[in-house]
């Protein structure tokens, strides 16, 4: 047996006892060190959206326990980062190593059994190795940078880009590094908070804006002198940002959509037509070209450890996990990521 996380209702997260996985045919179980809290776990935890029936939790980093029936090139204690999809692997999209957009997907933590447990049971096709000289926090920390890598390169961002970033949640403040990585000479931010624009500028952030009606129009009237050409909208929830981001970006640039929206945004389609702007949805994380989105990731976090490791801002064990998303869901705490850990 083992403990493992569930949400019985809204703002309760509660520990239960439940078998310990056993590994199928290609799969590995993998010990979990550690596991972050996403924005999208805190849409369900506040009540914004229904809840998991299963063990949440999708930002995972661990140590393989045990190996299935025909797994290949991995040992028992690698160490691992997990993207968190179950595929089929031949539908079209599956062929087209476009995985996240697979006719049978399921998501661990949301579909199927997630990461705020002691161990979980994954394709081994799901697995990435960690470096040894990355925190543990650290490495979950892939699974939301492989998301900000992706809506990256689907925007196409290129060397000489002036990209705004809306919202400085992990995946925006994360999205500054993607940006800054492919190439873009100005990153602007708008941030709610000092310790995320602290964060931003860490992470190579040219200008952060406060979010008030004021710096909203110094930012539209900069945007419309300078000329921005992406805009990666992270925020969702019932925020006006797809229409700002339409606003400020320049004719014939784009609009990245990361944020998950409670309900159908506002969109200024005329302005979006007069521009020629495209608007740009991000899912996830594929597998095409050379190097994959989650194996960018890592690289990016090896290389700059030191400047993304402030944003694990808060560690609580698996016991205290309620304690963690309360913590998670209030930003006047200082939190950027809270991650579940194990010793």
């Amino acid at each position: 047996m083992m403990r493992a996380a569930f949400c019985s209702a809204a703002r309760v997260i509660e520990l239960r006892d439940v078998p310990s996985p056993e590994p199928a045919a290609g799969d590995v179980v993998v010990r979990l060190r550690a596991c972050g809290i996403c924005g999208s776990d805190l849409h369900w935890f506040s009540g914004h959206a229904r809840p998991p029936r299963v063990c949440p939790g999708h930002e995972m980093a661990g140590e393989i326990a045990a190996l299935g029936r025909q797994v290949e090139g991995w040992h028992e204690g690698d160490r691992v980062a997990i993207e968190p999809m179950r595929v089929c692997g031949v539908c079209r999209y599956c062929r087209a190593q476009t995985p996240q957009l697979c006719v049978s997907l399921r998501i661990f933590g949301m579909h199927i059994d997630g990461g705020f447990a002691e161990e979980i049971a994954v394709p081994a096709t799901a697995l990435f190795a960690v470096p040894a000289q990355l925190d543990w926090p650290v490495a979950a920390l892939a699974e939301p940078l492989a998301v900000a890598v992706h809506a990256a390169r689907l925007a196409a961002i290129a060397a000489g880009h002036c990209v705004l970033v809306l919202g400085a949640g992990a995946i925006g403040l994360l999205s500054v590094l993607a940006a800054r990585a492919a190439g873009a000479s100005e990153v602007w931010i708008a941030a709610r908070y000092a310790h995320q624009a602290a964060q931003a500028r860490g992470l190579g952030a040219t200008r952060v804006f406060e979010t008030t009606a004021g710096a909203d129009a110094e930012r539209a009237a900069l945007a419309a002198e300078r000329g921005v050409d992406v805009v990666i909208e992270t925020v969702g929830g019932d925020a006006d940002t797809l229409a700002d981001a339409v606003r400020c970006v320049r004719p014939a640039g784009t609009v990245a959509v990361l944020g998950v929206f409670n309900a159908s945004p506002a969109l200024p389609a005329t302005t979006l037509l007069v521009k020629e702007a495209r608007l740009v949805g991000s899912m996830m994380y594929d597998r095409r070209g050379t190097r994959v989105d989650f194996a960018t990731a890592i690289d990016m976090l090896a290389a700059a450890a030191p400047r993304v490791a402030p944003l694990i801002t808060q560690r609580f064990a698996l016991t205290d996990v309620q304690r963690a998303f309360e913590t998670a869901a209030d930003k006047r705490s200082g939190a950027v990521k809270v991650c579940i850990t194990a010793a």
